[in-house]
């Protein structure tokens, strides 16, 4: 079956439309789903909607409502929802243009395929595609889709384009809030090229079809086990040491060098660098 559009429009540059479809780019993994069970009956617990003093309620007499003060809502149909005049539920209009760089990854959320609607549009697609190649630029505008508008960024994916959703700035944190009270000295040199030399060491080109998901592995095995262990709990030893802070920590000139030599069996522990001849400091926080 033909995999259905997950948006119908045009992409807008100036005075030139181009006719597109968008297509969800990414699915979800594999996942091993579980279920709340009445543990006494063994039987599934269910969900129902209810309205205090009327209890179980059909679907059809469901309306979506907006509390505007304690207890009071205004009711809205889909109809009326649908018909909210907002120009970008059909047109995406390309506003302005920016190096990939520019755009910090933490803004990035989903990605889209984007692909000529149809023969006529495939000419303007392609003159698009490769003017953003050339220039090395991404397009941002804003797109309305499933009942909410995205700032979004377009640019060129092999013979097509890609469409990725981006947040508003309000919907980022603030990274200083969280690193404000890391040093920011300057590391040791010997030790910065210990750890250069180990990330060249192992570099090579990602392919993601080289990672799964270990975790949904290991939930197979425990369900395979419980299934033959007649209600019997199953705890799995754990090789991972726990992670020690404070003074009991091994030693990171030590550490590195073996990691460059080969060792990745190395006891794994909290890594603090040796005794070293104090860098300038600009941070004021305590040390313990």
């Amino acid at each position: 079956m033909a995999a259905r559009a997950y948006w119908q429009g045009q992409i807008r540059l100036a005075l030139v439309s181009i006719p597109v479809e968008i297509y969800a780019a990414t699915k979800s993994g594999a996942q091993i789903a579980f279920h709340q069970i009445h543990e006494p009956s063994g039987k599934r617990i269910r969900y129902e909607k209810v309205v205090p003093g009327l209890g179980e309620v059909k679907a059809e007499d469901i309306v979506k409502g907006y509390e505007y003060e304690k207890g009071n809502y205004v009711l809205l149909e889909p109809d009326e929802i649908e018909a909210v005049k907002l120009e970008s539920k059909k047109t995406l209009e390309l506003t302005q243009f920016v190096d990939a760089a520019d755009i910090d990854v933490l803004y990035y959320e989903r990605p889209y395929y984007v692909v000529p609607a149809d023969d006529l549009a495939e000419e303007a697609f392609i003159v698009l595609r490769e003017a953003l190649r050339r220039t090395k630029k991404v397009g941002l505008g804003q797109l309305a889709m499933r009942g909410r508008e995205y700032i979004v960024s377009l640019k060129p994916c092999g013979r097509g384009m890609v469409l990725e959703t981006l947040r508003y700035a309000d919907e980022v944190n603030r990274a200083q809030g969280y690193f404000r009270d890391i040093d920011d000295s300057e590391p040791d040199p010997e030790l910065l090229e210990l750890a250069e030399t180990l990330i060249e060491k192992k570099s090579k080109p990602f392919k993601a079809d080289a990672f799964h998901d270990r975790y949904v592995d290991a939930l197979e095995r425990l369900i395979e086990k419980k299934k033959k262990a007649k209600g019997r709990k199953i705890i799995e030893e754990v090789d991972d040491a726990p992670i020690r802070k404070g003074s009991n920590v091994i030693d990171l000139m030590a550490a590195l060098k073996k990691s460059v030599d080969g060792g990745g069996g190395a006891k794994k522990a909290t890594a603090r660098s040796a005794p070293k001849t104090p860098a300038k400091k600009t941070s004021t926080r305590k040390r313990a």
